[in-house]
């Protein structure tokens, strides 16, 4: 309905404008509400203000029959409650249905991850060319600080604070966090800075930047992961979110500290944090039936 499309275009306005959310997860919720909008039609009920709780727990049994992952249900449910709270604030829905509707638990995947041998040979290049100083930089930074591949793309390089070896990452939500910068990605990225400037003009704020001088886009950053994962000899696919990943499971190994990465990290929950902790778990359970004498197998 039309009604229900304008609802959904005032509701993106605010995410995009007043939560200042990704457009990547702008398109995410439009695609969730999009369901929502398919049920209502299907079902007759009209607008946004006439569907009930009972019609909101048929809503989310219909998406568990299509087939859909207890992840997918649990995100199209969230965005379906933050709707409503939105339209209560407005004053366009008295109450909202999808309040105490929980998806089905869905068994946790745990992150891909480097161990600390394989994060080594992969930042452990030998720069010859400006654009290797760069990319060499960027690899130090990803496991360093354990920045997600937009934020290291935003970074500017009056974010870097060489001499206290931190960086400001504006993250989520434009939240703003500052993290710690090892000294191998210090070194790196003052090498970098060295010859940036032949790169751009005085006025370009990026501290990562492309032949042309412009900033470097997500996309080409990823490009440039996967060139020096293949040139360092690694046989699987590294993508930025492995370092990231790489970086939160050795800190958590070494100082088991779940709050402290959680601060790096930028988690707004501790329980996306925590996952973590089941990745280092299951690194000691592997040590554990190696080692044990009442662990090992028999030959």
């Amino acid at each position: 309905m039309a009604g229900n499309d304008e609802t959904i275009k005032a509701f993106v306005k605010h995410l995009r404008y007043e939560r200042r959310l990704s457009e990547h997860t702008v398109a995410a919720y439009q695609r969730d509400l999009g369901r929502l909008c398919d049920f209502l039609d299907e079902r007759s009920i009209g607008s946004f203000n006439r569907l009930t709780p009972p019609q909101a727990r048929l809503f989310a049994a219909g998406l568990r029959h299509a087939g859909l992952s207890g992840r997918s249900i649990s995100r199209t449910l969230s965005a379906a409650r933050s709707c409503y709270r939105y339209l209560l604030r407005e004053k366009q829905a008295k109450l909202n249905p999808f309040e105490g509707i929980s998806a089905p638990r869905s068994e946790r995947k745990l992150p891909n991850t480097l161990n600390i041998e394989e994060a080594a040979q992969l930042v452990s290049i030998k720069p010859v060319s400006d654009l290797d100083f760069r990319d060499h930089a960027i690899l130090e930074l990803f496991y360093s600080s354990g920045l997600r591949l937009s934020e290291l793309a935003r970074t500017d390089l009056k974010d870097i604070d060489l001499s206290g070896a931190t960086i400001v990452v504006i993250g989520k939500g434009d939240k703003t966090r500052i993290v710690p910068v090892g000294r191998h990605a210090v070194a790196a990225i003052r090498e970098w800075i060295e010859r940036r400037a032949v790169w751009v003009e005085a006025d370009e704020p990026a501290l990562f930047v492309s032949r042309a001088g412009t900033r470097l886009g997500a996309r080409a950053i990823q490009k440039r992961l996967e060139f020096w994962a293949r040139r360092q000899g690694l046989d699987r696919g590294i993508h930025p979110h492995m370092l990231r990943h790489s970086f939160a499971s050795h800190l958590l190994e070494s100082s088991s500290d779940l709050r402290a990465v959680q601060e790096l990290l930028g988690h707004a929950d501790i329980s996306t944090t925590q996952v973590y902790t089941h990745l280092d778990f299951q690194h000691l359970a592997k040590v554990y039936d190696k080692a044990h004498p009442r662990a090992r197998r028999r030959r």
